[in-house]
């Protein structure tokens, strides 16, 4: 990963880290409805709780929501030994919930990202902010019906920058 544009982010998704109806009402509750699914943390309740405080001492410092409906969860530091690569958790929630956004707008797309090394995290963390800078793409995740649709929509969109 020698550069933001060799990350593929739609590699880093599978169908199992797509949730297209998130239910949670605020924002820890999606935090936690998020890192719940993180495969490599599935049998690891302490895993996921240093996850989860590392995700809301970040939320702490300033909201991850990036505006236009986005939000992308992440710890501030890499947490070494927690996952062994790279991981996307995408999430939608159908109204949207307050997320201290900067446009203070409800955050309905969340990109929970989890990486082995701050390399690779400040590389998907550009790559996800730069691809989600485009409207067509937040609409097309908007409007994805199945967690594949999804996952083919950010292909399409790294094929395309």
């Amino acid at each position: 990963m020698k550069n933001s544009n060799s990350v593929v982010l739609s590699e880093l998704l599978s169908p199992s880290t797509v949730i297209l109806n998130l239910k949670s009402g605020d924002k820890d509750a999606v935090l936690s409805e998020l890192v719940e699914h993180i495969p490599q943390l599935a049998s690891d309740p302490a895993g996921q709780q240093t996850l989860l405080r590392a995700l809301r001492e970040r939320e702490q410092l300033y909201s991850t929501g990036i505006g236009d409906g986005v939000a992308l969860p992440h710890a501030r530091n890499g947490l070494v030994g927690l996952v062994d690569q790279s991981v996307i958790v995408f999430g939608r929630h159908n109204q949207g919930i307050h997320y201290g956004s900067i446009d203070s707008a409800p955050a309905r797309l969340f990109f929970l990202l989890v990486a082995p090394t701050v390399t690779q995290h400040l590389a998907i963390l550009g790559r996800l902010t730069r691809l989600l800078s485009d409207p067509r793409l937040r609409e097309n995740l908007l409007s994805a019906a199945t967690a594949e649709q999804a996952i083919s929509v950010i292909r399409e969109a790294e094929a395309e920058r």
